[in-house]
């Protein structure tokens, strides 16, 4: 069990922010990662429809096998991750717990302010993680879904001097409009006078230095990725499952949708090659939610786009 790897999944490129924590705080660990690209993104779907989406990549991590998943992404881990829990024999942890416990620590003055999807904001899971953890903090939510597409965006951005500027301090290219669509989301939070700001999606941390720069010095950023390292090292720790120092490492990455853009994206994201993905087709993760159609063992994904 302890040379299994760590499973990580997200609807798309956000959740690699997550595993950037998790090499760090673990580098000793392998890592599986999928990105299912082919349906990002999950914050307008319904929560029925991404639970289904759950289970699937969830199934699909858990035949390779896996010693624990990482839900990294709030949409899913608001949607489906009691379910997750109750389904799968490895312990499933999400990405809104952490970032929640970690608002918590953080506030001075006790108010909470929370972006996310749509469908992370109106699942109301952020205030209710808060609220078990500290009734006295007011939490104030608000989807800002622009923001995805600005991070999509600019992750996509050619290659240029400013842009390549840019993009070493802010992560993703940002455009002079993104401040004027930033401060017209996030000025009723300040006028709310939160002193805590949980960047309630996986793509957000990508914006960090702008949405610091819109919000203020006086405003504490929160990214629950720091904080679901921890919590994926404290499981493993407790579960006495962590790997033995000096084993071989792997990064494994898995998309459904194209695995040259997702292997460019990716670097961008994690700042490092990625050297090889492979390819799962949507309708093999849909067999795998399927009882009725469900293989056996999956071999359908085949590495794809490796360097020579």
């Amino acid at each position: 069990m302890r040379t299994l790897p760590i499973g990580v999944f997200d609807s798309g490129l956000g959740g690699l922010t997550v595993v950037k924590e998790l090499a760090a705080a673990l580098p000793g660990e392998s890592l599986v990662y999928v990105g299912d690209t082919a349906r990002c993104p999950y914050g307008p779907r319904e929560a029925d429809e991404v639970r289904r989406f759950v289970l699937e990549i969830g199934e699909f991590l858990a035949r390779q096998p896996v010693k624990l998943i990482v839900i990294a992404c709030n949409t899913a881990t608001a949607a489906g991750l009691a379910l997750a829990q109750r389904v799968f024999d490895v312990p499933v942890v999400g990405v809104i717990e952490p970032g929640a416990r970690a608002a918590v620590k953080a506030t001075v003055n006790r108010s909470v302010g929370v972006i996310g999807t749509v469908g992370t904001v109106e699942s109301g899971a952020y205030s209710r993680a808060v609220r078990a953890l500290d009734a006295g903090v007011t939490v104030f939510s608000l989807a800002t879904p622009r923001f995805v597409d600005v991070v999509e965006a600019g992750l996509r951005m050619g290659p240029g001097t400013l842009e390549d500027w840019l993009s070493s301090t802010t992560e993703v290219f940002i455009r002079p409009s993104f401040y004027e669509m930033a401060r017209d989301y996030l000025n009723p939070l300040k006028r709310n006078g939160i002193d805590t700001l949980v960047l309630g999606c996986t793509h957000f941390p990508l914006l960090a230095t702008a949405i610091q720069q819109v919000v203020g010095s006086g405003v504490r950023l929160i990214s629950s990725a720091e904080e679901t390292a921890r919590e994926v090292a404290a499981t493993l720790d407790a579960r006495d499952q962590l790997a033995e120092p000096g084993g071989d490492v792997t990064r494994r990455y898995v998309t459904t949708g194209d695995v040259g853009e997702f292997r460019k994206l990716g670097s961008r994201v994690l700042r490092e090659r990625i050297p090889a993905a492979e390819h799962v087709p949507v309708a093999a993760l849909e067999a795998l939610g399927d009882p009725d159609h469900a293989p056996a063992s999956y071999a359908e994904g085949h590495a794809a786009g490796e360097d020579a």
